[in-house]
């Protein structure tokens, strides 16, 4: 599973939607000058993130599901 290239497309997806997260629950809880002008785009990018890692994971378990019947 570990050399499967969607898989590890599935989870680096994962990790950028976490450090995005990151950022974003950072700068919310800091309130400095960074919050008020990227809050918003911080959030957006998150979101966009989240769709892709969504959507490879499930063509992972589509894909690698259909080969085991």
């Amino acid at each position: 599973m570990f050399s499967d290239p969607l898989f590890i497309l599935a989870a680096i997806a994962c990790l950028v939607v976490l450090v995005i997260l990151t950022i974003g629950i950072g700068g919310f809880a800091k309130g400095s000058e960074f919050n008020q002008k990227h809050a918003n785009k911080v959030m957006r990018y998150r979101l966009g993130a989240q769709l892709v890692a969504v959507i490879l994971i499930v063509a992972f378990v589509y894909f690698r599901g259909a080969g085991a019947n």
